[in-house]
């Protein structure tokens, strides 16, 4: 409320939403309502990050390839569901968690750990009191940032970030431990690809679901042997890729 406050005595003429959690919390709209343009998506656009769950039946809507997954909201249901994902197994929280609500567990004891951790112990609030079990999807990771009016998408940039801590990805995942663009992996059929099968058609269906998005699409993709498959969205620019990916524009952004 200070924010839309602050717009309206300063006579903001545009407003960037950097963060997640003000999106969540339906800041666009509060700018919208104001009649000022907002880089930045809806509340309900914004599920697209804030909930796992909710990206994923996106995804399921618009045939966009990523991992299988199973919803769980109990030990009971998650240890049912953990043993035909074979190892290893990605456990993610549903909501927001600052980059730390997914664990990569490589024994079935580390994954009912976390599973533990976030049902159970609540170490992440309510952001964990939903989790994905989700298929472990082997290859190089790319984030691919493309902008959308809710109907229209358009390449921007993309970048290679690294999320787990310590030498050798010995530690847990992070919000970040650093990133580099452009990365040699990548072609222009890659990016076509990545466009047509992935960003377009969900696009197309947050837009059929009644919550088009408008801002930055970022696509956490993982490029397997069978093609690019989805990780993870977030709905604005990631840091620490947005620090490698601005220099490199050409124009102002």
């Amino acid at each position: 409320h200070s924010i839309v406050n602050a717009v309206q005595e300063l006579e903001v003429g545009f407003v960037i939403i950097g963060p997640e959690e003000p999106l969540s919390l339906g800041l666009a709209d509060e700018m919208a309502k104001l009649g000022v343009p907002c880089f930045g998506p809806s509340k309900s656009a914004a599920q697209i990050e804030t909930s796992k769950q909710w990206a994923k039946a996106i995804m399921a809507a618009g045939n966009v390839p990523t991992g299988r997954s199973v919803a769980v909201s109990n030990m009971e249901e998650a240890l049912a569901a953990l043993d035909p994902f074979g190892l290893p197994v990605v456990i993610k929280a549903d909501g927001l968690a600052a980059g730390k609500g997914v664990v990569v567990a490589q024994t079935r004891a580390e994954a009912v750990e976390a599973l533990g951790s976030f049902l159970t112990d609540r170490a992440l609030g309510e952001a964990g009191a939903l989790c994905l079990i989700e298929e472990y999807l082997d290859g190089s990771e790319l984030s691919v940032f493309a902008l959308c009016d809710g109907k229209t998408t358009r390449l921007i940039s993309f970048a290679c970030d690294y999320k787990r801590a310590y030498d050798g990805d010995a530690g847990l995942n992070t919000g970040g431990m650093g990133a580099y663009a452009p990365p040699a992996i990548v072609t222009p059929k890659l990016l076509e690809t990545v466009m047509r099968t992935i960003v377009d058609p969900t696009a197309a269906a947050m837009d059929a679901a009644g919550a088009p998005m408008c801002g930055d699409f970022y696509a956490g993709l993982m490029l397997t042997a069978s093609g690019p498959k989805v990780i993870e969205f977030n709905c604005r620019f990631g840091d620490p890729e947005i620090q490698v990916m601005l220099p490199l524009l050409d124009g102002d952004l």
